[in-house]
């Protein structure tokens, strides 16, 4: 059985019921979720063995969020203890015409507290086939930026494939450093690199040339996106994957959903599908890399698959409340194939 490790923060999450505004609230929907523990879940859906790693306080809130973990078949046994608080988002799903929001309440929690030498990287990766981080973590301050650091450069001395997902998050830098100073040291050390239609420019200034995120009108085209993987290649030469999440929103419940993988030779373009009903977008793009994850490291040689994997298990949490993607293999081959009627299965 494979073992990936994931690292980052995961918050208690609390959303607003059936649409409301934050100003209409009187009640909020209490979930956890974060992009490390998010793709830890997945692959524990699909059979694999995850190891989720975080700084949380010694408090009933923070044993409730492992719980949830231990409850999806995540282990928990190096998350670290320490500090006051477990971080909070608060999320307004829109509709239509009118755009989620996020109003994040992290500010010195637990995991923004982090130290270099909090955690021993070489027992924790210890025997791991893989080694997750995204881009939220360095942002959160510059401790959790030298402990993401730390865990890089021993995953790459112990041999284990490093991936991350860039995910700027452009509310999150608020410690006097921005992410193009941050990140470059960190992703050179990764052998995976996954980003959407805007990370690579906000991040390394890279993009499609003539491409605007925001006149889609829903169709984005893959190949436009072979400039963006070949440059990031380039930047990043121990890369020996770059895949771009395509998201073609035509309004807040309907976007298309694709993705294309360079692997220094060939770009690899999954089918698009057309999601016309989203119950919950957010960890969308988690669900992408831990299905990406998985499919690497099941579909051996077959990064179409792998690919195509991703996409359609994305594709599925797209139908699911809350941060997590609870599907399984079976059912995201079976979309794979081609079945996505949603006939009740009896």
């Amino acid at each position: 059985m494979k073992k990936v490790v994931t690292f980052g923060e995961i918050m208690l999450r609390l959303a607003t019921p059936d649409y409301l505004r934050f100003c209409q609230a009187t009640e909020f929907t209490a979930t956890f979720g974060g992009g490390e523990a998010n793709v830890a879940v997945s692959l524990a859906n699909y059979g694999l063995k995850p190891e989720f790693v975080t700084r949380v306080p010694k408090n009933d809130i923070a044993e409730s969020c492992l719980k949830e973990l231990h409850k999806y078949g995540v282990g928990t046994s190096h998350v670290v203890y320490g500090g006051d608080r477990l971080g909070i988002y608060f999320l307004e799903t829109g509709a239509v015409a009118r755009p989620s929001k996020v109003v994040y309440d992290r500010a010195y929690s637990a995991i923004a507290e982090i130290k270099p030498g909090m955690i021993d990287w070489e027992q924790v990766l210890a025997g791991a086939d893989w080694f997750h981080w995204t881009g939220i973590t360095p942002a959160l301050s510059q401790g959790a930026a030298d402990v993401c650091l730390e865990a890089i450069k021993a995953a790459n001395k112990m041999g284990i494939t490093v991936s991350t997902d860039l995910n700027f998050r452009k509310n999150l830098w608020k410690y006097g450093k921005t992410a193009s100073e941050v990140m470059p040291a960190l992703v050179e050390g990764c052998d995976v690199i996954l980003g959407n239609e805007e990370d690579a420019e906000k991040v390394f200034g890279i993009k499609p040339e003539g491409f605007d995120v925001t006149a889609t009108g829903g169709k984005v085209q893959a190949a436009e996106f072979e400039s963006v993987c070949k440059q990031l290649m380039q930047r990043f030469p121990r890369a020996k994957k770059v895949i771009i999440t395509l998201r073609g929103s035509i309004n807040a419940n309907h976007n298309t959903w694709a993705g294309v993988l360079w692997d220094g030779k060939q770009l690899f373009q999954s089918p698009s599908y057309d999601i016309t009903h989203i119950v919950d977008r957010v960890g969308g793009g988690d669900s992408f890399m831990g299905g990406l994850i998985y499919g690497l490291l099941t579909y051996t040689g077959d990064d179409q698959k792998a690919l195509n994997f991703a996409v359609a298990a994305s594709c599925l949490k797209h139908t699911i409340y809350g941060d997590f993607n609870m599907v399984t293999v079976a059912e995201v081959e079976n979309l794979m194939k081609g079945d996505g009627s949603g006939r009740v299965s009896r």
